[in-house]
């Protein structure tokens, strides 16, 4: 233990220290910028901001019927909820007062302005919050003060109790008021459910009770006025909406900010806020946490010792802020009596700026404590190292702050008020759970650690990380290789799972991509099927990437030069097979099954028109039940729908449409309409070899077979282009037949198509997933009919050496090394 001064002033000096060595060695750092190695000076050098002029507020009256009268002792509270820190962390509730048994009313005054985020809980020794009609909890409700109003709502059910009774719907379609056009991605929300608008602006709000419900429409960057008003329900029955949202202009605000004295020199301050560009993904994370650090803009020091931050932020927008050390929860901002602080301004309509004061960074009396690790030699230097810590659950990983030669630092103030001892561990760029130490990986203990009044100087070495082994490169044989033709695919398809720590690490996923010899990215959003019956198929906030999420995604990868093929599928409660046998699918399903797979493929055409994605591949091996002979309850004209359907895309989006088909499986009774698309994208995951150790000609002859057999004719015979999207696991056995499942089964390649994907029956083979590459791209070689080759299920965030079938830092992407840049005629 040291004495918190020195503690403090040796933290200074080191990062000082490092990162001037570092400059004097041409190393530049993406996290620090080094501009700000100036130490806070003794005396004030400016006056402090004047406190900002206060909105003025309205009174809200919020009435509300309940399913059932409150039990003896228990209180009615309405919670108003701050998504910057963490829903269920930093509310406020408020009594209601009762009317009758089943009506509550309460009265608040609010800013004008404001849009407020709200739900209902019951109060004993425990709080039940409120529920969904699909027994789901409410995340929240939301209303927008635009002066004196009241607030009608209705509670479905509470968390302890099952819902029962009718319930009806509200369907519409949001759209510009100035000219008309369609707005996806808006967050509408009525009755505690929530949904996405799709791309043509049209939304379902299922399962709402009968009654008037506060229906609001909000831009989840600010970017349109919300808008609200009042819907009525009648039970079994749709209620029709048309939502007008006008576009809100763009202002300059420039923030600036005076941070406390033991602000650690050069450690980033992050603003974290309640918008799309403030870190706020709009879904339920680690922890109950909503933000994610790396999403959120770094402020830039002044030479004053300020840090400022400028941003174009929409005019009228209600902005909740804080700045922070860490997210919206960890080393934020707090007031001197331990409370959480959380900023609110409505963005005026001309430029401002913004003067703050945060007032510590510490809660409570406990010393802040000093982590300080040094990590392998072989860690990635594209890594950031992150410490995730466990309160009550794992929240969300933090990025810490580098020292230089494989050390790392964070040291944390906040807050600590609220913890006795808890635990923390390590991981690779914000990949806790994949990506992590040896000694604290996914599904064990951290380390513990317990709050004091003394400051503590906590000194760890990570001995090695999961899935990561020192660099061992392969031995390439060198073979002669063909080059192809102009608009041959030599590509890589990102893994269908998605994490919003993802989005900040998309930048250096495609330079290793490009590094490959790769001219195709495949990205591979996907909505979530959330429920059967009525059936609720759309994005997920933190579950599904965002529109604005994969347009930057696409974005990121055109700016390197690289061709995009949008690809999107579907999440699942429980697997594709299992959900299909428990739906309805009676005539009603099958049109509302329909209807939503429609919505979901134009989103997509219209995103891939939006970005310059050069191709659409719709399909895949979860939509065999819908296709025609795919079900004994499937609509007699279910082939005129696809191609009505495939007709429809066409006209969102002028580029090639592929059509994704499994093999095997998928070729025997490929649907007719695929006709009507522009080419083949085969998913590639067939048996090579029946021997534990297949020789690498062993596995060619049988790829080649199977191409010469089963390929080359179905390519014949539709006239179509092919492109051969392939996916192993780099485990022992991967070529066989059939992976035991443990269960007399046979595992598909989907059980390792995840991040840390694991099967205790299986090893890590690295050498046994390339020598099938090499095999693949050999028998390819001569079959001149085949125009693409494609790795599937690449990990994006940083290598991970584990049993999933993502080639990313692994010895098959030396094979794409040698063989993509020779069939693309780039080498020799």
């Amino acid at each position: 233990m040291k004495n918190h001064l020195v503690t403090h002033l040796t933290l200074r000096l080191i990062l000082l220290t490092s990162l001037s060595a570092l400059l004097l060695n041409g190393c530049t750092l993406s996290l620090i910028d080094t501009s700000g190695l100036v130490p806070p000076t003794p005396t004030l050098p400016y006056s402090l901001p004047p406190t900002s002029t206060p909105q003025p507020n309205a009174e809200v009256t919020f009435d509300v019927s309940l399913p059932a009268p409150l039990l003896p002792g228990e209180s009615l509270y309405l919670s108003v909820v701050d998504e910057v820190t963490g829903l269920a962390l930093n509310a406020t509730n408020y009594p209601l007062r009762g009317v009758d048994t089943l009506h509550y009313t309460l009265a608040l005054p609010l800013p004008v302005n404001s849009v407020v985020k709200y739900r209902y809980l019951r109060q004993t020794t425990l709080s039940i919050l409120e529920d969904s009609s699909a027994d789901q909890a409410v995340r929240y409700r939301m209303a927008y003060v635009t002066g004196p109003m009241a607030v009608q709502d209705v509670v479905a059910s509470w968390s302890d109790s099952p819902f029962s009774g009718p319930s009806g719907r509200v369907v519409g379609q949001v759209v510009n008021a100035t000219d008309g056009a369609p707005i996806p991605d808006t967050l509408v929300t009525a009755g505690g459910s929530q949904t996405l608008t799709d791309s043509s602006g049209n939304f379902s709000l299922e399962g709402l009770l009968p009654g008037t419900h506060n229906l609001v429409a909000y831009a989840l960057d600010g970017m349109y006025q919300t808008f609200q008003q009042g819907a009525v329900v009648a039970a079994d029955k749709p209620t029709p909406v048309k939502v007008t949202m006008a576009p809100a202009a763009l202002v300059n605000v420039v923030f600036t900010v005076i941070v406390p004295r033991d602000t650690v020199p050069t450690a980033p301050i992050r603003m974290a806020g309640n918008l799309y560009q403030l870190g706020n993904t709009f879904g339920d994370l680690n922890g109950g946490l909503s933000t994610v650090a790396m999403r959120m803009p770094v402020l830039s020091p002044l030479p004053d010792g300020r840090f400022t931050l400028s941003l174009m932020l929409p005019a009228g927008a209600d902005i909740r802020y804080k700045y922070s050390m860490g997210d919206g929860f960890w080393n934020a901002e707090h007031r001197q009596n331990g409370e959480f602080v959380v900023r609110q301004l409505i963005v005026p309509q001309a430029n401002a700026l913004v003067q703050d004061v945060v007032e510590t960074w510490q809660a409570g009396s406990s010393a802040p404590i000093l982590f300080e690790v040094s990590v392998p030699l072989e860690t990635p230097v594209t890594d950031v190292v992150s410490m995730q810590f466990n309160p009550y659950g794992w929240t969300e990983p933090i990025p810490m702050w580098p020292l230089g030669n494989n050390r790392w630092v964070y040291e944390l103030f906040s807050p600590l008020n609220m913890l006795g001892t808890f635990e923390y561990r390590y991981c690779r760029s914000d990949q806790c759970g994949s990506a992590d130490d040896v000694a604290t990986p996914d599904g064990h203990h951290g380390q513990p650690i317990s709050t004091s009044l003394t400051p503590q100087d906590l000194q760890d070495t990570v001995s090695g990380w999961t899935w990561l082994q020192p660099s061992t490169p392969g031995s390439l044989v060198g073979l002669t290789v063909t080059p192809r033709p102009a608009g041959f695919w030599a590509g890589v398809e990102l893994q269908a799972y998605y994490d919003p720590t993802w989005q900040a690490l998309m930048p250096q996923a495609f330079q290793n991509v490009q590094a490959v010899g790769s001219n195709w990215v495949v990205i591979t959003p996907t909505w979530t099927y959330s429920r059967s019956s009525p059936l609720v198929f759309a994005p997920v906030p933190g579950h599904d990437p965002l529109w604005d999420d994969t347009d930057e995604t696409i974005g990121r990868a055109r700016a390197l030069n690289l061709n995009v093929a949008l690809f999107p599928s579907a999440n699942f409660p429980n697997s594709a097979e299992e959900w299909w046998k428990a739906t309805p699918g009676d005539e009603s399903w099958w049109d509302s099954w329909f209807a939503r797979y429609q919505a979901f493929a134009l989103y997509y055409a219209d995103l891939a028109t939006r970005s310059g994605a050069q191709c659409l591949i719709l399909g895949g091996d979860w939509l065999a039940p819908a296709y025609p002979g795919g079900s004994d309850t499937l609509p007699v004209d279910a082939d005129s729908r696809w191609r009505n359907l495939i007709a429809e895309v066409r006209e969102h989006y002028a580029g090639a449409v592929y059509w994704a088909l499994p093999y095997p499986g998928g070729l025997q009774n490929a649907p007719a309409f695929i006709k009507d698309t522009d080419g083949i994208y085969l998913l590639w995951y067939a048996p090579l070899s029946n021997s534990a150790a297949p020789s690498v000609e062993e596995m060619q002859t049988q790829a080649g077979q199977l191409l010469d057999k089963d390929i080359q004719p179905f390519q014949a015979s539709w006239q179509k282009p092919l492109v051969l999207a392939v996916a192993y696991p780099s485990v022992n056995g991967a070529a066989n037949a059939c992976p035991p499942d443990g269960k007399g089964g046979c595992l598909p390649w989907t059980a390792f198509s995840q991040p840390k994907a694991d099967n205790p029956a299986f090893s890590v083979d690295m050498k046994a997933q390339a020598d099938i590459y090499q095999a693949l791209l050999s028998a390819v070689n001569s079959r001149a009919w085949v125009t693409g080759f494609v790795s599937r299920g690449y990990y994006p965030p940083t290598i991970l050496q584990d049993k999933s079938a993502s080639i990313h830092g692994k010895l098959a992407a030396d094979i794409l090394w040698y063989w993509y840049p020779r069939l693309l005629g780039a080498a020799k």
